[in-house]
C-alpha cells in the first residue's frame, strides 16, 4: 500500500542534514546512509550515496530519474546465482 499524499515522501531527517552539508563542501565524495527506506528528492539530484546492503556501501548517483524512488530500490541487498534446475541441465 502506497503512504498517504498528505503525509509526503518520507526522509530519514539526518539524510536531510547530510545532503545539506555535502552540498555546501562542494567535494565529490559519498554520504554514507543505512536509511533504505528513504525516498529521494530533489534535493538529492547529482550527489553520491554510498547505500548500505548489509554487507557494504553501494555507490549510488542520483539522476532526476530517481527522484519519487526509494534508496534501497538501488543497492540490491541479495545476490543471485541462478536456479538449481538451470545448473544440473548445464552438467548433462
Amino acid at each position: 500500500m502506497a503512504r498517504a499524499v498528505w503525509k509526503g515522501p518520507f526522509v530519514d531527517g539526518y539524510l536531510l542534514k547530510k545532503a545539506d552539508k555535502a552540498r555546501e563542501s562542494e567535494r565529490n565524495e559519498t554520504v554514507k546512509i543505512w536509511s533504505r527506506r528513504s525516498t529521494i528528492l530533489p534535493q538529492f539530484v547529482g550527489l553520491t550515496f554510498g547505500v548500505h546492503n548489509g554487507q557494504k556501501f553501494i555507490p549510488v548517483l542520483v539522476t532526476e530519474n530517481m527522484i519519487g524512488h526509494k534508496f534501497g530500490e538501488f543497492a540490491p541487498s541479495r545476490t543471485f546465482h541462478g536456479h538449481a534446475a538451470d545448473r544440473k541441465a548445464k552438467r548433462k
